[in-house]
This record gives C-alpha cells, structure tokens and sequence, in this order.
C-alpha cells in the first residue's frame, strides 16, 4: 500500500500559490492557425464527459488544459488522472494545480475500471498527479489500478504515464511494471538546460534513468516518453534528448507544442510551424525510434490507441526484417 507520510495537511486553495508572487505576463503569445482548435460540443463529447462525472473521476485533459479534449471525448477517448486533482510539484509549464493532496481514495482503481468498462475503451491512458507525500510515490496504487482494469476488461491495452518515484525506493518502479502495462510513458517534458525553470522539482537523469530500467525489468513493456518546444530550447539540444531516449531503449518519442496556460506560467518564446514539426518527426525516425508524434497539437496521449497499434507493427517489422533478409 500506498503510505501518506506525517504532516499531510488539507489542499491548498489557490490553485498555484507557488507561482501567486510571479509577476505575469501582461500578453500571452497569439496562437497561429495551425494551433486553433473548436470549441467541444459533440454529443459524444458530452457522454464521454457524463460517464467521467458519474464516476467521479479526474481527467488530465481537463485539468491541464489540452487543446485536444473536444476531439478526443468525441469519439470516448479520455485519459484517467488518479490520485487526486493536486499535485505536490510546480512546475512552469503545468496547470494542474499545486498543494498539499487528500488521503489517496481506495475505491478510485475500481471506479477508473468501470469508466473504461462503460466507455468499451480498447486502450486507455492512466497518468497522476505527482505524490511526493507518499513513500512509494503512488506507485501501489497505479499498479492496482492496472491491476482492476485488466481484470474487468481483459482486452483493453493499458498505457500509464508516470510520476518520476524520485527519491523512493527501487521497489516503487518495481510495483508498476510487475502490474504488466502495455506501455509505459513517464515524459522529460524538456531539455536539461531548462529543468531549473520548466521542471524544477525533477531531475533530468533520474527521469531517463526511470525509462532505461523498466527495459531492463521488461523488455516487452514499451516505453515512451514526451517533450514540448517552444520554451527556448535550441534544435541541436532537441537533437540530443533524443540521442539520451534511444541510448535508454525508448520505443516512442512525442513533441508537441508548449502552449501557455495563464499569465502565471512560462510564456511560449516560439511557435513552431508543421514544416519543424515534420523535421524533428524526420530526426527522430533516423534515429531509430519505433514510433514518432511530432505536430504542434500532439499530447502524450493524443491518438495513443492507434498509435500503440502502429507501434506493435513496427515492432514485429523490425523483428521479422533479418529472417526476411535471409530468405
């Protein structure tokens, strides 16, 4: 189990209190046309939305604000947020909100599993908050929730993306990949040059250090992780995060653009256009990664059902490519 430490204290009220003496910034960047989403409305959108309330959960696409929310409820897709809606990290980038979280909700793994139930999900991407309250960082409580929703729908994939378990115990990754998920994501969200502004509460190497040993626990588990652009970062330190994700095994490389939340958080230094996208997406395939999102909307679970399945594909390719070769 999941133990909370001493002194856990109610939530915070204000939202971000960590950023409530940054001064901000008088215009947020003007998005392009290539960024610009409709608002959701759909009736699958609302059903989706009527089945995560009825189960009381929270969702990351809410919380954080993704652009592509209306899509993606449209057609039932949304990605679980699990133990609780405060995180204890504050980051630049982030919108979910920063404080001191509730006791951890033993009923919650039960009640994601229902919702994936309800919502006939062929795969489905839990991600959380992140638990620095907690010894193991949280990671019993993701490994049961992998665990309840295998048992009550067998043929669903499961994807997690991770907190970093940074100073816990070996044991805590151990727990999550002994749960058997289908992939796991846990994002570097960043190049290292920008940790201090962008993921203070994170350290870079332990992060990459996370994705090279849950290979090394399982190899079949495909691993996946993400950055965003747009926060100042250099093309040739893009170049080199990806050089460190293949050199710990990564299958599956995301880059989306870095959109700003409030006048509070990291202001955008730049827009990316599809062309840069599509230029990194080209990098990144010679570099050897199994699969590759790279567009200015992409999220890390953005069209995660298909791509796992193009992901499998090119996995079994690659195997069969030599014994192709031989024939």
């Amino acid at each position: 189990m999941s133990v909370i430490k001493k002194h856990t204290l109610s939530p915070q009220r204000i939202r971000h209190p960590e950023k409530s003496k940054r001064e901000e910034i008088i215009k947020i960047k003007k998005k392009p046309p290539w960024i610009r989403v409709k608002a959701p409305s759909s009736k699958g959108y609302k059903l989706t939305r009527s089945i995560i309330k009825e189960n009381r959960l929270s969702t990351v696409c809410e919380e954080a604000g993704c652009p592509n929310v209306g899509e993606c409820w449209s057609i039932g897709h949304a990605t679980m947020m699990i133990m609780g809606e405060i995180c204890t990290r504050g980051c630049g980038f982030c919108n979910v909100a920063t404080g001191r979280p509730e006791a951890l909700d033993p009923f919650e793994p039960a009640r994601v599993a229902n919702a994936v139930k309800k919502l006939n999900l062929s795969h489905v991407v839990i991600t959380s908050v992140d638990r620095d309250d907690l010894d193991d960082g949280g990671a019993s409580h993701i490994a049961q929730t992998i665990r309840v929703i295998r048992n009550r729908s067998p043929k669903t994939t499961i994807e997690v993306l991770t907190p970093d378990f940074l100073n816990c115990s070996d044991d805590a990754l151990v727990k999550v990949v002994e749960a058997g998920p289908d992939v796991f994501n846990h994002n570097l969200e960043t190049v290292p040059g920008l940790y201090p502004t962008v993921r203070p509460g994170a350290r870079y190497f332990s992060s990459l250090r996370i994705l090279q040993r849950v290979k090394e626990l399982n190899e079949i588990i495909f691993t996946k992780s993400g950055i965003m652009v747009g926060l100042g970062e250099t093309k040739t330190e893009i170049i080199q995060v990806m050089d460190d994700l293949r050199a710990a095994n990564v299958d599956f490389i995301t880059i989306g653009q870095y959109l700003q939340p409030t006048k509070k958080h990291l202001p955008v230094e730049k827009y990316l256009d599809p062309k840069e996208f599509h230029s990194l997406s080209k990098i990144a395939k010679g570099k050897g990664f199994l699969m590759i999102s790279s567009s200015p909307l992409t999220r890390s679970s953005y069209h995660a059902g298909e791509d796992f399945k193009k992901m499998q594909l090119n996995r079994l390719n690659k195997i069969l490519k030599p014994l192709n070769n031989n024939f």
